[in-house]
């Protein structure tokens, strides 16, 4: 860096700028996590698996992972629509192995045969990021012969270091995971075969996956760091459950109701173009015949 001493002090200031500018979170223009009200835990959680790892303290809950077991929690109730969204924060130092999630599912109902709308958090070693990945299973897509539809993001803050929101819309025409407000995917109905319809419940959980979570499972969950511990805050439901009357309608994902606003736009267009480091549409390893919408505008 020394030779930017040797810069005019304008010239400095421009890099100085636009390197600030590249990492800065640019305002969507619309905030649904600060619209819809958080939901205390206990009306609308319970524990699914390892209570004995679970903790539920003043509207925090703590979950881990250790060498005998993680732990998981499931929504009282399914939905077919709605904006699901909690605060998490992620644990610092040696985590690979590791996932940390929260998704919508409908695997217990449909075993063998389910949707799955996923943020998972991929564990890592130190030093480097963590990896976000959003993925969308399609009636039996993640079951048997996986086909996923992964997109992986690195992120433009600590994840370890502060809560910060993680969101999915689902709506019937289009899903959209958000990071504090910020679309980072969209994800279209194109055709009801590569859609998810059916009733999906809540869930998070954190959970050894060394096989394939870092590197390809190069590196492995190391217990000598155990417990791995995820925390979740400001849960917030909002939608259509599937007992709901068909007048119910689906939440609002822009200032117009459905798609993204132009400032949301931009936002994802940032986030894609700075910290998306995997796109299944564009592995061209991989065989898009299954995939379909990767070929359709």
């Amino acid at each position: 860096m020394a030779f930017l001493h040797t810069l005019p002090s304008t010239l400095f200031l421009f890099f100085f700028i636009s390197f600030s500018t590249i990492n800065a979170q640019p305002s969507p223009s619309y905030y649904p996590s600060k619209i819809f009200k958080p939901l205390a835990f206990h009306y609308g959680f319970q524990n699914l698996w390892g209570a004995q790892h679970q903790h539920v303290h003043h509207g925090q809950v703590s979950i881990w992972l250790d060498r005998n077991s993680g732990s998981g929690f499931k929504s009282t109730r399914p939905f077919r629509n709605g904006y699901f969204g909690a605060s998490i924060k992620l644990q610092p130092g040696y985590t690979a192995g590791v996932i940390t999630a929260f998704y919508l599912s409908n695997n217990q109902a449909h075993p063998g045969f389910h949707d799955e709308v996923d943020i998972e958090f991929l564990g890592t070693t130190p030093g480097n990021p963590y990896t976000l990945q959003t993925n969308v299973y399609v009636r039996g897509s993640g079951d048997g012969r996986v086909i996923g539809r992964e997109m992986k993001f690195h992120l433009w803050f600590d994840p370890t270091s502060a809560f910060h929101h993680y969101a999915i819309i689902w709506n019937p025409d289009e899903i959209i995971f958000l990071v504090d407000d910020v679309p980072i995917r969209r994800y279209q109905k194109k055709s009801a075969a590569t859609f998810p319809i059916r009733p999906m419940w809540v869930y998070g959980s954190i959970w050894d996956a060394s096989s394939w979570a870092t590197d390809d499972g190069r590196y492995p969950a190391d217990y000598r760091y155990e417990p791995f511990i995820a925390r979740y805050t400001n849960f917030i439901i909002h939608g259509c459950s599937a007992y709901a009357s068909l007048r119910c309608r689906p939440v609002r994902s822009s200032v117009y109701g459905s798609g993204l606003g132009p400032n949301q736009n931009l936002a994802m267009r940032w986030a894609q173009r700075n910290f998306l480091v995997y796109d299944y549409c564009k592995d061209f390893k991989r065989d898009h015949s299954l995939t379909p919408e990767c070929n359709w505008p």
